[in-house]
């Protein structure tokens, strides 16, 4: 429920309609762990398909459950139907805040890397960042916070991007962070494609160090 509530935090919605009820929601174009998290959430729900206008129109998987009780929670730990610009890091133990951070990073997070030139020292040199967006600065000051607490983080930074706010780590701190969120995938919770990038990042860097 860690990496759920990870994920939810960054890409999930919460509704109350005119008559009262109550609802929560996750979007996604990755089906397969939308149905993970179903599971995991012991939903009985159907999975509804959408053309995602966030997406350019891709297809994407929507599921949607009605439930008082969920939305009292998600609430108690400071979530809202606004809660994208207003959102803190939620207290999260720290036996499950690598679940936690990989939700995150898998609702709203990515991996770049690659080479540039140095002109001062004419010679390449290799990055790769790992970075976290939020609407909410508050979020990602409190998420960095955390981390430089339990890894010993040295970097990271936050710059305004597009209505938006962006932490980004740098190289080594990345290592360090892919060491937390992928140390124990027992519950098979995480997005394929985010974990074969990074792990083609880390590849490319050691190459590099060799080269």
């Amino acid at each position: 429920m860690a990496y759920v509530l990870g994920f939810f935090t960054a890409d999930g919605n919460m509704i109350k309609n005119k008559r009262g009820a109550h609802f929560i929601s996750i979007e996604i174009i990755d089906r397969s762990i939308l149905e993970k998290m179903k599971e995991v959430m012991g939903s009985n729900h159907k999975i509804g398909v959408r053309n995602s206008k966030k997406n350019n129109y891709q297809q994407s998987y929507r599921l949607q459950i009605g439930s008082k009780k969920m939305f009292s929670d998600l609430s108690d730990l400071g979530l809202t139907p606004s809660k994208s610009k207003t959102i803190d890091l939620p207290k999260i133990p720290n036996q499950y805040l690598p679940d936690f951070v990989r939700g995150y990073f898998d609702g709203d997070g990515c991996i770049s890397f690659g080479t540039y030139f140095r002109k001062d020292r004419n010679s390449t040199k290799f990055l790769l960042a790992i970075h976290f967006t939020s609407g909410s600065k508050i979020f990602l000051e409190s998420l960095l916070n955390r981390l430089r607490e339990t890894l010993n983080i040295k970097t990271g930074f936050i710059y305004s991007k597009s209505g938006a706010f962006d932490l980004t780590l740098s190289t080594n701190d990345s290592k360090k962070l892919f060491s937390l969120m992928y140390a124990n995938l027992e519950n098979n919770l995480f997005l394929e494609r985010k974990l074969s990038k990074f792990r083609r990042a880390l590849d490319s860097s050691i190459n590099n160090m060799r080269a």
